[in-house]
């Protein structure tokens, strides 16, 4: 990636830089490229980054982003994901896991990828596996979205926990968030939706030493003014990346339009 798109609009809300694109493609493009900057820095100082990333469609100029840019040796990378639907077939297109293998990790020479198992007959048991695993190290970055109901991973506004003690638990997921994976496309009609998931925890999120949030779209644009002119609380759980030092929210024209 040669260049990085200038933003037409940046500023801070607490600690949360924001920057607002004109169009999806330089947000994307943008995102992408502080985020490969983000793992060449960890990369320069002798160490192997650990990334987490999301699964979803608001991600997909991003990932695009990072497959061709950078100078990063990805065989030096550590990758994992953040939530995963529970009871999917494993060849399910919706798989969070398979998505990111399609767009990411299957694209790229990760040094090794840690899934989620959504299969799992024993849930409470793959959380503490991956718990385990998140915790052998740092994390370097994380690349997120924020949902409609101003979630981040699975973390909905009825079971987010800013003081979580877990790093990965199992989750009801709500309505609005079921729905909105109808609205992405992902699945044709709401009963289709699976009911729960494993997720990252937001303690867990908010650990990574930097967070590259990235949020397209009309429809996220009465979330991303709760997380940026609401209270900071677990109503909006997207609302604590304003507490978070390193982090900033990439933002289109369609995104930010209910703040500028």
């Amino acid at each position: 990636m040669a260049t990085r798109p200038a933003p037409r609009l940046t500023f801070r809300v607490d600690q949360l830089s924001v920057e607002v694109y004109v169009t999806r493609a330089e947000m994307g493009q943008a995102a992408a490229y502080d985020a490969l900057a983000a793992l060449e820095r960890v990369q320069y100082d002798g160490a192997s980054p650990r990334a987490i990333f999301a699964a979803a469609p608001s991600q997909n100029e991003m990932l695009a982003g990072l497959r061709h840019g950078g100078r990063v040796d990805w065989r030096c990378v550590h990758g994992f994901h953040m939530d995963e639907y529970l009871g999917l077939p494993p060849d399910a297109p919706q798989s969070f896991g398979r998505f990111l293998r399609e767009r990411l990790f299957g694209e790229l020479s990760f040094g090794s990828v840690r899934y989620l198992d959504g299969q799992t007959t024993d849930p409470a048991a793959e959380c503490a596996r991956y718990a385990v695993l998140l915790a052998q190290g740092s994390i370097d970055l994380v690349c997120a979205g924020i949902g409609e109901n101003g979630h981040m991973a699975f973390n909905d506004p009825p079971v987010a926990n800013f003081h979580d003690p877990a790093l990965v638990k199992v989750v009801a997921l709500d309505g609005t968030c079921r729905q909105q994976q109808v609205n992405d496309g992902a699945f044709a009609a709401l009963e289709q939706v699976p009911t729960h998931a494993i997720t990252l925890t937001m303690p867990a999120l908010l650990s990574a030493r930097r967070i590259v949030c990235v949020v397209p779209g009309p429809t996220k644009a009465q979330a991303v003014e709760a997380a940026l002119t609401g209270s900071i609380d677990e109503a909006c759980p997207a609302s604590a990346l304003r507490r978070h030092p390193n982090a900033v929210l990439y933002l289109d024209r369609a995104s930010a339009a209910r703040i500028i």
